[in-house]
Formats: C-alpha cells, structure tokens, sequence
C-alpha cells in the first residue's frame, strides 16, 4: 500500500520538493527502508517477462515485515500500472482463497508466507494468475498507524457503520488517526462477508491515503513530507530493485495520474467451501480467472472491468 501511495504521489513531490530536498527524502527513504533477500522464485518455471510497459507489483501486509517470518500475510495486493498509465488498477486477493501452493499442494493463499515467505508467496501468485510479478513490497500493519499519524490523520469513506477496536465508524466520510486507521483496516469480525468487506475498506484507506499525501497542504510542507516518508520507510521492505531511483523512474512515467485515476477491485470468488482437513475457504471464480489472466497478458485489465460489470469493485 506504501509503494501505491508513493508511485501515485512521488511525481508531485518531485516538482514540489526540487532537486536538493529530493535528495533529503531519498536519503530519509534510504535509512528507513528494509530490502527483501531473495524476494523472488529461482527463475526457472517464472513467467515470461514482458517488455510493453506495463508493471505488475505485489504488495504485502503482514505482522513482520522479516520475510520468511512466521506468521502469515494478512493482505494481499496486485498493482497493475498499464503501458500508458492512464490509471492505476489494484486487485486484492482474499487472504483465504484456495490455491495451489507450490511444493505443499492445496491450501489458502496467505499459508504460502508462513511456509516460505515472500519468495513462495510471489511464485503462488504468479502461478495462480500467470503473471511475472515485476516488484514487490511488503509493508507490517503498524506502518498503517504511523502513516496516518504523520499526516495527521486520512479521511476515509466507509460503506457502512461499525465497530472496530473500540472505535466507532460512522457510515460515509470519517477522519482517522493511526490507531483508528489501523482497527479499520483489520477489521473483519463485524461483518457478514467478513474479508470481502474487509478488503473495501483497505482499498478506501489506500484512497484516503493517496488524497491526503497529494493534498496541497502536505506537498508545501517540507516537515510533513520528510515525517511521511520516515514513517513509511520505517515499516517497509522491498526488493532489491525497487530502488529509489527506480521508484522515481516509475512514478515519473506515471506523472499524469492522480488519486482519482486508482482503480480498485477484488479478484472474483464463487463461493466457499470446507477442505477435507476442516479449513473454510474461499473458491476463486474460474471463468473469471481466465479473463483476468488474459487481461494482465494483454495489457487490457481496464477491458476486463468493463466487460465483468458484476466483479467486485472497491
């Protein structure tokens, strides 16, 4: 979610910044952020990489941002940038959606991590959508809390009213702060459709995330950039060719999208069932799957939301 934010803002604050303070949020970036060993699969049975453009960018939210930690990742989402960055699509995947997970056979998805870390994680998810994953980044949930603290608090829109780590939402807009931001996010307990309505909400946290980097009053702000950018760092690990320089080369292409260009959707399920061992999961829709793998291939995901008007949409 990090990484999103940045890319979506980094433009900005490069022409806010200029070149000298630029180099102090690098710099600030740089003695925050944590690389990810061996971030990805050995190369043999990867997808293919792809040379129109277009990114593809898992992004991680965990407990611990150490990978190959115990635990299991508790959030899970694809960014797609498309070769003209006209926008910027994210896909949640359901952290209990049934899979195959390379070398241990079928099981929810988040169970990859526990059982190998980032690096099986990336391959289960390339294998499950037939997609290479271009970059990763991994953020720990307490890094929600102090991004939205360093902003001083994100604005979201919530579907509906609930209860959450002692904190009421109201249904529609609600100013967060870190702690509040962090129950919302989390929360999935009050809620019949349980993940489902859980994933809308991180994707509106993300939105109201976006919104308030980009916010002018945060842009002319060289405190508050600097604090955000610590913040975020600090809860943050990539892999080793999400550089800084890279990031900016990223954000630059993607320099004419703004907050309202993030489309933000989750990958279509058909179900649930029970595994023979007891697990209640969540089944992915297969028909659908096929069109999404086709779409991530083609460049075209803006193609496939149009045409399967009933996926569900954050």
């Amino acid at each position: 979610m990090a990484a999103l934010v940045v890319f979506v803002g980094l433009p900005a604050l490069v022409l806010a910044a200029g070149a000298g303070y630029l180099g102090h949020l690098v710099r600030t970036w740089d003695d925050g952020a944590s690389t990810i060993r061996a971030a990805f699969p050995a190369e043999a049975g990867r997808p293919a990489p792809v040379d129109d453009g277009s990114l593809d960018i898992l992004l991680l939210g965990s407990d611990t941002r150490e990978a190959g930690a115990s635990g299991r990742s508790d959030s899970m989402m694809l960014v797609h940038l498309p070769a003209d960055r006209d926008a910027v699509y994210v896909m949640s995947i359901l952290r209990d959606t049934w899979v195959d997970v390379p070398g241990h056979g079928q099981a929810k998805i988040n169970a990859a991590y526990s059982w190998g870390g980032v690096p099986l994680t990336v391959q289960t998810v390339e294998q499950l959508l037939q997609t290479r994953i271009d970059h990763v980044a991994e953020i720990d949930f307490a890094g929600f809390e102090a991004m939205t603290d360093a902003l001083g608090g994100v604005d979201v829109v919530s579907e509906r009213a609930f209860r959450a780590g002692g904190h009421d939402i109201a249904a529609g807009p609600n100013h967060l702060d870190g702690e509040q931001a962090l129950d919302f996010v989390r929360e999935r307990k009050s809620f019949a459709e349980a993940d489902h309505q859980r994933v809308r909400n991180q994707q509106a946290f993300v939105r109201g995330l976006a919104d308030g980097l980009l916010d002018r009053s945060t842009l002319t702000d060289p405190g508050a950039l600097s604090s955000f950018v610590a913040a975020t760092a600090e809860h943050v690990a990539v892999d080793a060719g999400l550089t800084p320089t890279r990031m900016a080369e990223i954000a630059w292409s993607s320099r004419g999208l703004t907050s309202a260009g993030i489309r933000s959707f989750t990958m279509a399920t058909s179900g649930g069932g029970t595994s023979a061992d007891g697990q209640s999961y969540v089944a992915f829709d297969v028909d659908r799957l096929y069109a999404l793998r086709e779409a991530l291939r083609d460049d075209t995901v803006g193609d496939y939301l149009a045409r399967a008007s009933s996926v569900p949409t954050g």
